[in-house]
């Protein structure tokens, strides 16, 4: 059985520790757990794992974010990964830092990552897990909010909830959708 774990960020060294490329930090991490590494491929980064006898693939497309559905449709239609398979990890500005949510469909919430992948594969209804970056920004500010970098506070407790999110989306892959929505979900 394969699975297609993708994390949403935007490549290059300006973007590697905002809040927008949560997703390839916590990729970062379940490619370390899984004792992998990344290497170049077609749009983006592959890492190839294996846990518990499940095939892993984890993904940090390079498309940048707006055409981050290009990288999934390839990924799934070249290694015939099954929508129900699929997660992607992603940040989310209306949860608090830190909430983990994971959810089986939902709408992009105004996330061009997730609006993408929406419109490549045409549908919705794939597992997103959402890390939350809150909405601390004035007013006509999201995009220097979602494309800063972390404060002070947020880099404390980074580490711990990367991890937490490294550990949902391997139980994503073990134990499935509703048993690691039940664990994790508000932790």
């Amino acid at each position: 059985m394969k699975y297609l774990i993708v994390g949403l960020g935007n490549k290059g060294p300006e973007y590697e520790n905002t809040r927008h490329n949560i997703g390839f930090k916590v990729a970062e991490k379940i490619a370390e757990t899984l004792g992998t590494s990344f290497n170049t491929t077609n749009f983006g980064w592959m890492a190839e794992g294996k846990y518990k006898g499940r095939k892993v693939l984890i993904l940090k497309p390079d498309t940048y974010m707006n055409l981050s559905g290009n990288a999934v449709r390839f990924w799934m239609q070249k290694e015939n990964i099954p929508l129900e398979n699929v997660l992607i990890i992603t940040d989310d500005l209306v949860l608090p830092f830190g909430t983990l949510r994971m959810k089986m469909k939902g709408s992009d919430a105004g996330h061009n990552g997730l609006k993408s992948i929406n419109e490549m594969l045409q549908t919705q209804n794939y597992a997103r897990l959402r890390f939350g970056i809150s909405a601390d920004f004035s007013e006509g500010r999201q995009a220097d909010y979602v494309l800063g970098t972390w404060n002070e506070e947020e880099n404390e407790k980074l580490g711990e909830r990367i991890e937490k999110f490294s550990k949902a989306s391997l139980s994503f892959v073990f134990a499935g959708i509703g048993n690691t929505m039940s664990a994790f979900n508000g932790k």
